[in-house]
């Protein structure tokens, strides 16, 4: 095949994904859709439609063909050495009211959203699959990681406990939808039980809402003005998880033997701009939710660049 032929493809893949991000921001700009609505479509996407294409995904998933343990566990390790080495240079190169949200922008993906819906794109059900099994690991680690470095970094009122509130974090795990959604859909696939046709329509119907609700909502979300202040160091953070993190990460998985849709998937994930939740995440938090705001700008901007050449990349060289 020839390398133009192979790169429009891959656009083909990517563009529909991004060209959504930029709908969102075009609907906000003319004044269709507001801030209420962007909460409500959010909460929408969380607690419903996401959970929902998750479940379904998962719940007709072909484990034996799909379920990879040392997949799971390196997804996992690449996770904790992104965090714990951008950590390290922020704690060299960033000042430290700036550091816990600088982490969290570098190293937390947006994969429920853009990761899911690129892999849907390059592989079907088989790239759903793969992602919702990953997904149980992302939203584990990205959510306790997050919320470790920010507290690490959280400014404290004179008297206030100090520590970790470990209690709010494991309630806020298993309460979580996306978790419930990957636990109770895991015996379905484990011992193939059947759904009823109607319910499998159903829920088809009702999940195909969450890509392109959730994507206009990113778009909706970024700000330009946000992107003139602290440029230089949303600009670093951007590039450490745009550029820096799904390079290395991706190296290892190929070092680590890993070909295919697997490589592709984790590629994607790997790639994937910063989670708008890690703008709620830190304001909830007391950390800068306007560099956080910067971070996920910048990073979805570039990510419409980025993970279409890498992926054009590993597909010319016959990886993924």
């Amino acid at each position: 095949m020839e390398l133009s032929t192979l790169f429009l493809r891959t656009l083909e893949i990517t563009l529909p994904v991004f060209a959504m991000v930029f709908i969102g921001i075009g609907l906000k700009r003319a004044g269709w859709i507001d801030q209420a609505f962007v909460a409500t479509a959010s909460m929408l996407v969380f607690k419903a439609t996401l959970p929902t294409l998750l479940f379904f995904g998962l719940a007709d998933a072909d484990l034996e063909a799909t379920l990879d343990p040392w997949m799971l566990s390196f997804f996992a390790l690449a996770t904790l050495a992104s965090f714990a080495a951008t950590w390290g240079w922020a704690i060299l190169r960033v000042r430290r009211p700036l550091r816990g949200v600088y982490v969290q922008g570098a190293f937390r993906g947006n994969c429920g959203i853009v990761g899911l819906a690129l892999a849907a794109g390059m592989y079907g059900d088989e790239g759903l699959s793969l992602g919702g099994l990953l997904l149980g690991v992302v939203i584990l680690s990205y959510n306790v990681l997050s919320v470790i470095v920010l507290t690490a970094y959280q400014p404290r009122a004179e008297g206030a406990p100090k520590g970790i509130d470990w209690r709010s974090i494991f309630r806020h795990i298993l309460t979580n939808p996306l978790i419930l959604a990957v636990v109770v859909a895991t015996p379905f696939a484990v011992y193939e039980v059947p759904l009823p046709p109607w319910l499998t329509t159903t829920g088809d119907y009702f999940a195909s809402l969450t890509l392109p609700l959730a994507l206009i909502c990113i778009g909706a979300t970024l700000s330009t003005r946000a992107l003139k202040k602290g440029y230089r160091t949303s600009m670093s953070a951007s590039l450490a998880k745009m550029v820096v993190v799904p390079a290395a990460a991706t190296l290892l998985a190929l070092t680590a033997g890993f070909t295919g849709p697997t490589l592709g998937v984790m590629f994607l994930f790997f790639a994937s701009p910063t989670a708008a939740a890690a703008f709620v995440m830190a304001k909830a938090m007391g950390g800068d939710d306007i560099l956080t705001a910067n971070i996920i700008a910048l990073t979805t901007l570039m990510a419409s660049l980025t993970i279409t050449l890498g992926a054009f990349g590993l597909r010319a060289a016959g990886l993924i």
